[in-house]
């Protein structure tokens, strides 16, 4: 049961595989929506890490642009772990863009990139992958990613589910829950409630029992695991308000 949303996670024709996230399509397509529908801007730039995560956000991005009549006019890579993003920031500036799209890793990447691009005066509307939305990358960054959407798989006020779950970890914990919670939350609880349908823990019924499941009410969303093991089939658009990050709607794609 695993987190990673690179979507070639769950088709390499492994089928003990099962993931308690939306792979990066469903994001993808949420990003490029939002952007292009809602907010009705066409000049696209997207930044990435170089890794499976960024190169496979970032193409998938790119295709569901495309989808919409939208070539990104700029498309910049860069590996994890940089401490200087000034000539991405620059590349940006001169290119135009009135939107950004972001496929980053690692949060410190992400808050190393977000203030230097305020610091050089780039202030354009900005969606992010879930790093974006992330607790640690919003300690980092600070006031640098006020303003800024996301998709986030998780988010406090998405569902009842969500809400029970936050106010249960803040008692406890006494900080707010993220995606690096949730996923697991979930994924341990279907195991769970697989392994008690099928009154076994023999590896088939268990997998059996996992693609059984249906309109399970989850932290991520609702899941329904279709044949290559994929659970949640959307995500929430969130931005952040002065610090907080602000519920603003929820996406979901039939499945595929």
């Amino acid at each position: 049961m695993i987190g990673g949303t690179d979507p070639s996670l769950t088709r390499i024709n492994n089928k003990w595989v099962f993931r308690a996230r939306p792979n990066d399509l469903y994001s993808s397509k949420v990003i490029a929506d939002f952007g292009v529908n809602t907010l009705k801007l066409k000049k696209w730039a997207i930044v990435h890490a170089t890794d499976a995560f960024g190169q496979g956000g970032a193409k998938a991005l790119t295709e569901a642009l495309q989808a919409l009549g939208v070539n990104p006019i700029l498309d910049q890579g860069y590996t994890s772990n940089s401490q200087d993003f000034a000539p991405v920031v620059l590349a940006i500036k001169k290119s135009g863009a009135e939107v950004l799209g972001t496929y980053m890793t690692v949060p410190a990447d992400q808050a190393i990139f977000a203030k230097q691009l305020r610091q050089l005066g780039v202030n354009i509307q900005w969606i992010g992958s879930p790093t974006t939305a992330t607790v640690t990358a919003r300690n980092l960054a600070g006031e640098a990613l006020y303003g800024t959407y996301a998709v986030a798989d998780f988010n406090a006020d998405a569902n009842d589910a969500a809400r029970k779950f936050t106010k249960r970890y803040l008692e406890r914990f006494g900080m707010y829950p993220d995606n690096f919670s949730s996923w697991s939350y979930d994924a341990l609880h279907i195991l769970a409630l697989a392994m008690n349908n099928a009154t076994s823990t023999e590896p088939e019924a268990v997998r059996k029992a996992i693609l059984a499941i249906k309109d399970y009410k989850g932290l991520e969303g609702t899941y329904e695991f279709d044949a290559r093991g994929d659970g949640v089939h959307g995500y929430n658009v969130v931005k952040n308000d002065g610090g907080k990050i602000v519920f603003i709607k929820r996406v979901d794609f039939p499945i595929e």
